[in-house]
């Protein structure tokens, strides 16, 4: 079957009248199209209640529409205004708009009044509300003076502001003469009248320049009354100064400022009586004075406050309710309270109400015979008056209509013709306002037709209704039939729903239903069509959810979000955070499928949404972030149970920000003893708020508690109220007794004094015990004040002491304290070691050995053995410079030791010192000794001078260091050609004195490598290396200059390219072969020439091993040196390390054994070649015994 939308067509009494309001709510839902004729309908106006800015043009609005066009007119306070005659007013064309012109002359107070339009046509007329237009106002401040105020402290105030009336009125409040707002509180604040209020004033509330300013928000104005002077006294200063001032200061009371019950200071009385209209903001205050500050408390007597729309202001001193209506009205109690007393004021509230629309007037489009209805209703407190007007005039003296009937707040239409057309209002007003409505009647024959565009396409999700648009005009009303296909199929009811407006309604679209439908519209003048197209998408999923995330603080995390959708749409996915745009920060990247946060923060916590949308669908999912942080510090600390050494805390533990509180630490400060300072006093689990305390005597004690999770700890919490415990004798005596002399003949005994915390009472002193350890001797003790050491004189030198502290304050003596054993002081050791024997075992290392002293002779704690040793000098080198002594200590009783890093060849001298804590004793009769010879260090320098053809002269100068007496010099050298391949090494001695040499029969223009090292009888020394060069043949130079003409010849030319090209192919060749394995002409003649004398060093034996091609084949930079590697045999000596001593550079374990190294003078290094041998460092001696 088909479904149809049929309108009804007969007429109707007036005891039908509920089937009559259905049709009309269905018909009146057409929209006249434009292009019929129709009555005027007012689209735009300017509001009722019209303030204007007097400094610009005053533009009234009026806005309409209708067929024909209508045409405009205006009343001014009830009379027509002719805008012909006012030059200064024009009219907006093709519009009913004023414009008035006072920005060139005039006054908007001039154009002051009450304005309506009128729109007319042929078809009837339409007016607009009464536009009320009133100019802005903000008047100033009258001119006043205002007297100082002095009030005692704890006294009320109210600071007048009286603010000129504005229009609109003024926005209030207080600021200071640096255009800074005043500070207000509970104690202080501003009323809804303007005025300041204080409960109590206090000291800081005295200054000069409390200045009320009033705001003018239309005209962007602010006007600024005098400022007041305030000075808050106590009562002896009040009273001087009404002595002194009496004749030009105001006061404001006497009464002296103890405490007192709240007073009202607004309103005033018990009772008062507030009016308020339906769908205001209801705004109660209640403002109380008292000391201390009273708090305010509201309630509503004979209900509840309504939750949603209830809130606080002014420190709850002004209760407001939002959107009220009739059910807000009853009886509201405000209640002022402190600790002294409580009062309460009630304020009966009545809400009444301007007129509100219950059902409005619309519409009514009719064929000629048509029956229809208007209705307006309204309601309102008082209940409103409903009139009628016919096109602006009131029906009752509008032309008579036979097919209209008013009854009430309806107007009935019975059988209609073209000339019923008009357009009517209805004014529903009361005391508080009034409401206007245009509705018309248009009585029109017109055939059916479809304002949907045609061939619109519609794309719908999947599984989702689809709705099929086909609006429709027609008089009398079409009814509306859908089809589907070429074929004309009908639609079913039981599948299809169509709407009254003609919209096709598919409750769940699938993809079966995509296609093309046709809408067909009839009545009985016509019939219209209309083909529309429906496509069914594949709806957006989110295939992978973000999933919740508990991150730290710092730390990165990744939500992912991937997205499937129809592949013919396109899709974009958006984030958001707490239903908002994330956070225009770098931290937050999005990619294709992932929104990653790095660096996370504690704000970066919250609800994280994923939005996939297409032109059609939208789909999200959301995760949630946790943002673990330390937790917020516990308040509300309380003391409880309070004894003389225990007492209970309690707190609230504060917020755990995503993370379980593990435990709360306890910290306590003395404020008595070290205010400032917190130290520990328990741990508790996390689970706990309360704690029992252990408490000291004597103690002022403020607590506070911090909370801990896995993340870490929180702040402190406030500290709690102070508590301080009774005095009681010590618990405990000092710490970190001893006994020790700073003089021969006295003992100073020091401890580590108790803190105030541990004194237990007022008074601390101690009492000091001491006697001999080994005599007989009573206890002689001492009473001393709060101090850390006392000084024993006329002691024996070194006896041990039996010692005491023990601590006492008023209230008695702390418990026997634990005895300690002490020394009297040290003196200088009084013998020297004797037997002090030297057995040198190289050039650099002698072993010492000495007899111990007798221990009375130390007259101290023996610290150990101290050797002093020095390099003995001549008669001029003594004059020439101070002697040179080293130091080596032997802790303990060891009796020998060892002495490295001594200079071969050299005579030394030494003595012994027993070491006491006072110092050295004696030292024992210099010892001398000398050490043999070593080898040397490389000669100081080596240059190569007056190069010829065939000679080359060497220079050098001889080892800063001979170790010896010199023997020979050995000087090695071989060429270098200009492959860098090394020739055969030739070997020279040269005599010890001499510092020069002169090498003949050398090849000209050729680089020649020198190794040049000293001798002593016991070896050769550290060698130095130098490279020089022969000059060149200056015939074969100058052969060579005058070749250089005929290489600019062409001849020469092209034979040098064909040499060119021989020498090319020969490489290439050569390189093939050295692929295949073939040697390199180096390593040839190295296989050739196996000669042990023309290779490099080896370093165990002093002889020349392979050559390596890395680096000997380079030659070497001038100056450079090769050091010596030849060391002191482990068999040279088998003294162990244990016997070297402390010097300057080395250290003995308490036992005497060596901890350390001596260093010597480090020799140049070689950039090249082998080591040959040199002087033995201390290093190389001590790795030697190893």
């Amino acid at each position: 079957m088909q479904l149809k939308i049929m309108p009804k067509k007969k007429c109707l009494s007036a005891g039908r009248v509920p089937l009559i309001l259905f049709l009309c709510q269905m018909i009146s839902a057409l929209e006249v199209p434009l292009d019929l004729v129709q009555p005027p309908t007012i689209t735009q106006q300017s509001p009722k209640d019209y303030i204007i800015d007097p400094r610009e043009n005053i533009v009234i609005q009026c806005e309409a529409k209708g067929k024909p066009p209508p045409s405009f007119s205006w009343t001014r306070n009830g009379t027509h205004f002719d805008i012909d005659k006012d030059p200064l007013v024009t009219m907006k064309p093709g519009s009913g708009t004023l414009i008035i012109n006072i920005m060139s002359e005039g006054k908007a107070e001039t154009y002051e009044g009450v304005y309506q339009c009128t729109a007319r046509n042929e078809r009837g007329a339409a007016i607009s509300n009464n536009i009320v237009v009133r100019p802005s106002r903000s008047p100033l401040w009258t001119k006043e003076k205002l007297e100082p105020i002095t009030l005692q402290n704890g006294q009320p105030l109210v600071l007048p502001c009286r603010p000129p009336i504005g229009l609109p009125p003024a926005i209030i409040f207080w600021m200071d003469n640096s255009f800074q707002r005043l500070p207000q509180s509970e104690r202080v604040s501003q009323g809804l009248n303007g005025d300041l209020y204080f409960s109590n004033v206090l000291p800081e509330d005295t200054r000069e320049d409390y200045i009320c300013y009033a705001r003018f928000n239309h005209t962007q104005t602010i006007q600024q009354k005098q400022p007041i002077s305030l000075k808050v006294i106590s009562v002896d200063e009040l009273n001087d100064t009404i002595a002194a001032n009496l004749s030009d200061t105001e006061f404001y009371g006497a009464k002296s400022s103890k405490e007192r019950p709240p007073t009202f200071l607004t309103p005033e009385g018990n009772a008062s009586r507030k009016e308020e209209l339906r769908g205001n903001v209801l705004s109660l205050e209640c403002i109380a004075e008292g000391l201390p500050t009273p708090l305010i408390y509201w309630i509503k007597e004979d209900g509840t406050l309504p939750a949603n729309r209830t809130f606080y202001r002014n420190f709850q001193k002004t209760l407001q309710i939002i959107q009220v209506s009739e059910a807000d009205s009853g009886n509201y109690q405000c209640i002022a309270k402190n600790t002294l007393g409580i009062i309460r004021h009630t304020i009966s509230v009545t809400v009444k109400a301007a007129p509100y629309w219950i059902m409005a007037p619309r519409n009514l489009v009719l064929s000629p015979g048509e029956d229809g209805t208007l209705i307006c209703r309204a309601n309102g407190n008082p209940k409103p008056r409903i009139s009628w007007l016919t096109n602006g005039v009131p029906t009752e003296i509008a032309p008579d209509d036979p097919s209209r009937r008013i009854d009430g707040d309806t107007i009935i239409f019975s059988n209609v013709q073209e000339r019923s057309s008009a357009v009517y209002q209805c004014n529903a007003s009361n005391e508080y306002g009034y409401l206007l409505a245009n509705a018309f009647v248009n009585v029109l024959a017109e055939l059916p037709r479809i304002l949907t565009p045609a061939n619109t396409l519609y794309q719908v999700i999947a599984n989702r209704p689809a709705f099929l648009d086909c609006a429709f005009f027609g008089s009398p009303l079409p009814t509306i039939e859908w089809f589907k296909g070429a074929k004309g199929s009908a639609l079913h009811e039981d599948i299809y729903v169509i709407h009254e407006n003609g919209t096709l309604e598919i409750p769940v679209a699938q993809k079966d239903n995509s296609g093309t439908y046709t809408c067909v519209a009839r009545n009985k003048l016509g019939v219209a069509k209309n083909e529309v197209h429906l496509e069914i998408k594949d709806p957006t999923r989110i295939l992978k959810q973000p999933e919740y995330a508990v991150v730290q603080r710092g730390g990165r995390v990744s939500f992912e979000c991937k997205v499937k959708h129809d592949h013919t749409l396109i899709a974009t996915v958006t984030w958001l955070k707490d239903n908002g745009e994330l956070p225009n920060d770098e931290r937050f990247t999005v990619d294709k499928d992932h929104l990653v946060v790095t660096d996370v923060r504690d704000s970066d916590g919250g609800i994280y949404t994923c939005v996939a949308n297409t032109t059609l669908d939208e789909v999200s999912a959301s995760a949630v972030l946790s943002v673990v942080d330390v937790p917020s510090p516990p308040f509300d600390l309380e003391l409880t149970d309070q004894l003389d050494k225990s007492v209970q805390l309690s707190w609230t533990p504060g917020d755990d920000n995503n993370s379980p509180i593990t435990k709360f630490i306890i910290e306590y400060e003395d404020a008595m003893h070290e205010a400032g300072l917190w130290h520990h006093q328990a741990e508790v689990s996390g689970t706990q708020t309360t704690a029992q305390l252990k408490l000291s005597p004597y103690v002022n004690y403020s607590f506070r508690v911090m909370a801990e999770n896995s993340i870490g700890r929180s702040l402190p919490s406030e500290a709690s109220e102070q508590y301080q415990t009774k005095a009681a004798e010590p618990d405990k005596n000092p710490t970190a007794v001893e006994g020790l002399g700073s003089e021969p003949d006295n003992l100073v005994i020091t401890w580590k004094p108790l803190n105030g915390f541990e004194s237990n009472g007022p008074g601390l002193q101690y009492k000091v015990s001491w006697r001999q350890k080994d005599g007989d001797d009573e206890w002689t003790s001492v009473v001393v004040a709060n101090v850390s050491k006392y000084i024993v004189s006329g002691t024996p030198t070194f006896v041990p002491y039996l010692i005491k502290v023990q601590a006492l304050n008023v209230m008695g003596f702390a418990p026997e304290p634990a005895v300690v054993t002490g020394h009297s002081g040290e003196d200088l050791p009084m013998v020297a070691p004797g037997n002090v024997r030297v057995n040198v075992v190289n050039s650099t290392l002698a072993e010492v050995h000495w007899d111990p002293v007798p221990l009375k002779s130390i007259r101290g704690r023996l610290q150990g053995y101290r050797i002093y040793y020095w390099k003995a000098q001549s008669a001029s080198q003594r004059n020439r410079r101070h002697l040179e002594k080293k130091i080596l200590t032997f802790q303990g009783s060891k009796t020998h030791g060892m002495l490295p890093g001594l200079e071969p060849f050299s005579h030394y001298a030494l003595n012994v010192r027993v070491v006491n804590g006072k110092g050295e004793g004696p030292a024992s009769p210099d010892r001398a000794f000398s050490t043999p010879e070593g080898v040397p260090s490389a000669p100081s320098s080596l240059k190569i001078v007056n190069p010829t053809l065939d000679s080359l002269t060497l220079e050098w100068d001889p080892p800063s260091r001979p170790n010896g007496i010199l023997t020979e010099y050995t000087l090695k050298y071989q060429p270098i050609n200009s492959t860098h391949e090394l020739g055969p090494l030739i070997d020279l001695k040269i005599p010890a004195n001499k510092t020069r040499w002169t090498l003949k029969n050398l090849n000209f223009s050729t680089r020649y490598k020198f190794y040049f090292y000293a001798q002593t009888s016991v070896g050769p020394g550290s060698q130095i290396t130098e490279e020089g060069v022969t000059t060149v043949d200056e015939g074969k130079m100058a052969m060579a200059s005058r070749q250089v003409d005929i290489a600019t010849q062409g001849w020469f030319i092209g034979l040098m390219c064909a040499v060119a090209l021989l020498i090319l192919i020969l490489l290439i060749v050569c390189f093939i072969r050295r692929n295949k394995g073939g040697k390199y002409p180096v390593k040839e003649k190295e296989d050739a020439h196996a000669d042990p004398e023309i290779q490099p060093m080896k370093e165990d034996d002093g002889t020349f091993g392979e050559y390596s091609d890395a680096e000997d084949h380079k030659p070497l930079k001038k100056g450079s040196r090769t050091p010596s590697d030849r060391t002191v045999k482990k068999e040279d000596s088998d003294d162990s390390l244990v016997d070297y001593g402390e010097g300057v550079n080395g250290q003995f374990n308490e036992d005497g054994s060596f901890i350390g190294q001596y260093s010597g003078k480090k020799e140049k290094e070689p950039a090249e070649g082998n080591e040959s041998s040199e002087a033995p460092s201390p290093v190389n001696a001590m790795n030697s015994f190893v």
